[in-house]
């Protein structure tokens, strides 16, 4: 084998390079590459409550079309809708408008973010950590109701 390999050497340094094939023409590429952010929403409003206090009331009302991914502290899953904390105090709800296998189980779920920066409802989805995915329907804002 090596005696092959060097009488192979040998017949490749004897031709003279006028019988050598001219080298092929120079072809250029472009490589582009995406960088795709994903961000972990934590689950926020785990708090203790007592026995004897009632749950909190809420009122929707018109929302926004989209919101910064940037404002949101934390999430609060559903079967057909999260609850976003946003950093401003607001509550504004993602209506799914059906179920999403896996929300409401694991804790956490995944966003997207856009180049935008924002989360806007008919374009985005949130991932569970199941693997499913869900498409955000609207937006709502939450208002306390007032006893």
């Amino acid at each position: 084998m090596i005696r092959l390999a060097a009488a192979a050497l040998v017949l490749l340094a004897g031709a003279s390079q006028d019988s050598a094939p001219p080298p092929p023409p120079l072809e250029l590429a472009q490589v582009t590459i995406r960088q795709q952010v994903i961000v972990r929403v934590p689950r926020g409003g785990h708090r203790r409550v007592e026995a004897t206090a009632s749950p909190m009331q809420w009122r929707e009302a018109a929302g926004p079309r989209c919101i910064q991914a940037r404002q949101i502290a934390g999430a609060m899953p559903a079967a057909a809708s999260v609850d976003f904390l946003l950093h401003d105090r607001r509550r504004i709800r993602a209506n799914f408008g059906k179920r999403c296998a896996g929300l409401d189980y694991y804790s956490g779920m995944y966003l997207t973010a856009n180049p935008d920066g924002q989360i806007c409802a008919d374009r985005d989805v949130i991932r569970s950590r199941m693997g499913g995915q869900c498409g955000i329907a609207e937006f709502r804002s939450l208002q306390p109701v007032r006893p």
